[in-house]
């Protein structure tokens, strides 16, 4: 039934993210959908500016949080899931497949022995299909891997939130090479998304708009499947993947990866601090292919 839910969008400008409060109408239980910690690579400092925008909607209007919900360890910005969690409540969450995103990124980072690939520092790891309830509504896990391994699309009700896999029908989809990537992989992914009910919402976790364009985030199925320009109907698995192999190899690297990543799959948690007090985030230096970031893309982000 249509009308249960209540769907809330913050859009971070500096790292065209969107974070979505789902909230049940009748018990006014809340689930908060992919969080963003502030952070200031120049300076190395960190801030809630996002995140309180989050915490005082949720007390404007009374809701409870039962879970904060990662589609997967974001490379384009910090969680702020734990800052969250401390002042608001709930259950971290994301897909089970994070413990393989977390032992690739133990090895580059070389971290802390005591950091352990099986995602214990997350409260919940969903299964493919799991379902779940946000107060009175069921919602369910869908495993949609091919931008990362682990990556998770929410089927809340009549709305599905989808992560980096699908953008804004004039923008496309997610990258598919980061590590443990794969564009055939995606291209299924997103087909699952796209035989759901023509008029389900799809929610995005990114808007990098044209120019001319406000941002947005919020399209039906069928709006998707009418217009996306990487994969409305007709276009093939095979020409999908020549295409997003293409315009992969002239993408830069998203400029907060390194530092970005180290914390997510952590679940929004700094790496321990050093005798003097000082968390440090780690920089492997030459690890990283360069992909186009000698002279690709102007726009790291983009996808």
């Amino acid at each position: 039934m249509a009308g249960r839910i209540t769907t809330q969008a913050f859009f971070d400008r500096s790292t065209g993210t969107v974070t979505y409060v789902v909230s049940d109408n009748a018990t006014h239980a809340a689930a908060v959908i992919d969080p963003v910690l502030d952070y200031d690579f120049k300076s190395g400092h960190t801030s809630t500016r996002a995140a309180d925008e989050v915490l005082a909607y949720l007390e404007e209007k009374g809701l409870k949080v039962e879970w904060i919900l990662e589609t997967h360890a974001h490379a384009d910005h910090l969680s702020g899931a734990r800052y969250l969690q401390e002042r608001a409540g709930g259950r971290v969450a994301i897909g089970e497949n994070i413990r393989e995103v977390q032992a690739t990124f133990k090895k580059l980072y070389n971290l802390e022995r005591t950091f352990l690939p099986d995602g214990s520092q997350f409260d919940h790891l969903f299964k493919e299909g799991e379902t779940f309830r946000i107060g009175e509504v069921e919602a369910r896990a869908m495993l949609v891997p091919g931008h990362t391994p682990a990556d998770m699309a929410y089927l809340i009700d009549d709305s599905v939130f989808v992560g980096d896999t699908l953008f804004m029908p004039d923008v496309g989809t997610a990258r598919a090479d980061f590590p443990g990537g794969d564009a055939a992989t995606l291209y299924r992914s997103i087909r699952r998304l796209l035989a759901l009910p023509p008029s389900t919402r799809i929610y995005v976790c990114h808007d990098y708009p044209p120019a001319g364009r406000s941002p947005r985030w919020e399209a039906t199925v069928a709006e998707q499947r009418a217009n996306n320009i990487h994969v409305r109907d007709g276009i093939t698995e095979e020409g999908f993947v020549a295409m997003r192999k293409a315009r992969d190899a002239t993408l830069e690297v998203p400029t907060l990866i390194l530092p970005s990543i180290q914390v997510n799959v952590r679940a929004g948690h700094m790496p321990p601090a050093d005798d003097n007090g000082v968390a440090y985030l780690r920089i492997p230096v030459n690890a990283l292919p360069r992909n186009a970031s000698a002279g690709g893309a102007p726009d790291p982000a983009r996808r």
